[in-house]
This record gives structure tokens, sequence and C-alpha cells, in this order.
């Protein structure tokens, strides 16, 4: 099933259950008014929304009605964790190659983790609004899983087991902040701002056998100011799995329903030709194509995002048609 939230003027919006085509949606009330409530008893309230999907999707929903993305917050407009891994240690290594810095070997074995901000994300069409330009504005297209509860001590095939829901996000990243940030030795905060979400969240079924070994195994599509940049494969480059993501937060700590957990940039290894290395699929944020020309050009050409800038994530099925909505996100000024 597909799971959204509308804007109702509260913090938390209603819950409407999304037809598989995301042409149409029905109010999810009688059953949760909120996705939290559904996160926090999944067992007894998914199949009943899972009941009102098929007779969405079905044609026999009495009160459906058009379903429009414009008007949804993000699935959970605020969590109770949102933590973000950095899986594909491809956009790593080129992060690191580009400022001359050695790969630790303990990346290979030890996923990479922040916790963001989760009280206020933004919604799939809502503007990503920015202090000022010189603060280095730039989208990161990922994939994010919500979750169950998972106990302390877990293991990663036990984590797979509480993924409830899969997303898309724009994890935004503020790039000229992060150098002083980071060199305090604390990790990012201010140079990550609210994150945006895909319009709807699925459950494990609508992903078919894409969903294997906890990857996705589609195309991420990234369309900056309307020129397609990333077609990104989300799957066979993820060195750690969602599994072991959630694993490693469980390490120390319950995992509570409504966490939220990011898979990183979803980068794509380039391939040598006639001497030089190519990147066929493109990028899915701006910094890591600024670091493949600073690696190639001895530095980078490519300008972060300008207030006007317009970005839109999407990822679509083996079918061709689009599973979870797309991101489209316009950057402004404050009181634009």
């Amino acid at each position: 099933m597909k799971l959204a939230t509308l804007k109702d003027g509260s913090r938390d919006g209603q819950l409407v259950v999304v037809s598989r085509d995301l042409a149409s949606a029905h109010y999810a009330t009688g059953i949760a008014g909120r996705l939290q409530q559904v996160l926090d008893d999944w067992g007894f309230m998914s199949p009943q929304l899972q009941d009102l999907s098929d007779a969405l999707n079905a044609g026999r929903a009495r009160h459906a009605f058009p379903f429009d993305p414009t008007q949804c917050m993000a699935p959970l407009p605020r969590a109770y964790q949102w933590a973000d891994g950095s899986a594909y240690l491809n956009h790593v290594e080129l992060v690191r190659k580009a400022r001359n810095a050695e790969m630790p070997d303990s990346f290979y074995t030890d996923p990479l983790m922040y916790q963001g901000g989760s009280d206020d994300f933004i919604g799939p069409c809502e503007r990503i609004v920015v202090a000022s330009e010189a603060f280095g504005i730039d989208f990161e297209a990922e994939i994010a899983v919500v979750t169950g509860d998972v106990k302390m001590g877990a293991s990663p095939a036990q984590a797979l087991d509480g993924i409830r829901l899969v997303m898309l996000a724009n994890d935004v990243s503020l790039r000229n902040l992060i150098p002083a940030e980071l060199a305090k030795g604390f990790g990012f905060f201010q140079s990550k701002p609210a994150t945006a979400f895909s319009p709807v969240a699925v459950t494990l079924d609508e992903l078919g056998d894409a969903w294997q070994g906890g990857r996705v195994h589609l195309t991420l599509q990234s369309t900056w100011n309307g020129r397609k940049v990333g077609m990104c494969d989300a799957g066979e480059e993820m060195t750690f799995h969602f599994g072991q993501l959630i694993a490693h937060i469980a390490k120390t700590r319950n995992v509570r329903a409504g966490s939220i957990v990011g898979s990183g940039t979803v980068s794509n290894k380039g391939v040598e030709k006639d001497g030089r290395t190519e990147w066929p699929k493109g990028y899915s944020c701006i910094a890591e194509k600024r670091c493949i020309e600073t690696i190639q050009d001895g530095q980078p050409a490519t300008e972060f995002m300008k207030y006007g800038d317009t970005i839109r994530i999407e990822m679509k099925g083996k079918d061709g048609q689009p599973i979870f909505g797309a991101i489209d996100q316009e950057v402004a000024a404050p009181g634009a």
C-alpha cells in the first residue's frame, strides 16, 4: 500500500491511502488520523489500511478523491528520529580523494551516520528556503526507510524485519557551512536544514522483486533545472544495506517506531574510457560532481544551486510508472 499525509492546518496533517497509480486517495479516518499512530500499532492498523488500499485500487472506495502531491506534507511531518547514513562508499571515496585524504579501512566495515533534525520536515513540493546563496546550496537524492520498533542489539537480519515503509528523500546540504562545522569535531548541524521526502511512503510489497537484500534495485532520477543529471542505480553499489544501517543505530539503543533511516547520497562508480573516467549514470548531488571535476581537472567548475533553481527526484518501477511520486522543489530566499 501507499500512504501520504495531506495538509489540514495542523502540525501532523491527515493520513490518506493513495492508489497504486498515484491518481486517487482516500482518507484513513476511522482507522488512523496520522501515520505515527499506524507505526505505533502496525500489527492492528496496517491490515485495515491494506483493505482500504485494495478497495481503492479496485475502484470500490466510495469516497475517493484525486490525489494532489502539492498538498502533501512529508509522510511523517515530524519524526522521533532521522538518522542518515552514507551507504554508497563511492560517494565517500570521491569526496576524500578530491581533498587528497586517505579512505580509512574502518569505513568499509562500519557505516558513517549522522543524526539530523526530525522536528521540521518539509513536503515534496515545498520550497527550499535558505538565508543565503553563499551557504552552498546542494540537493542530495536518497532513499529512506521508516521503522517499527527494533530492539537494542538487533542483528542486520532482525533489523530488516523492522522496516515498515520506504520513501525518497532530498537531504539538502549547505556545503560551504560544512567544513567549519566538521572542524569542530562534533558533526553536522547548521549545514543540514530541513529534509524533504516523497509524496508517498510505500510498503515493501509495492517494490516487488526490486526489494532484495535490504536494497532497492531501481534507478533514482535527479533532474536539476529541467536537465536530468542523475540516473543512478540504487541497488548494486549500496555497500551497507538498510538492515546494517538500522543495526548500527541499535548497537547501543532501542530504535523506536517512526524512526527514519536514510541511505545517504545514491552514487555509482565511473567507467574508464580512453584513459579518462566517465560517469555515465551522473550524480545525485552537486558536491559529487564538483569532486569529480576536482580530481580530473584540478578544480570544480559546477556551481551550487541558486535562488529559482529547481530539483526533481523520483524513482520509477520496472513498468515505467512512478512509485513514490516526485520530490519537486524550488530554492528560494526567505520571504520570497
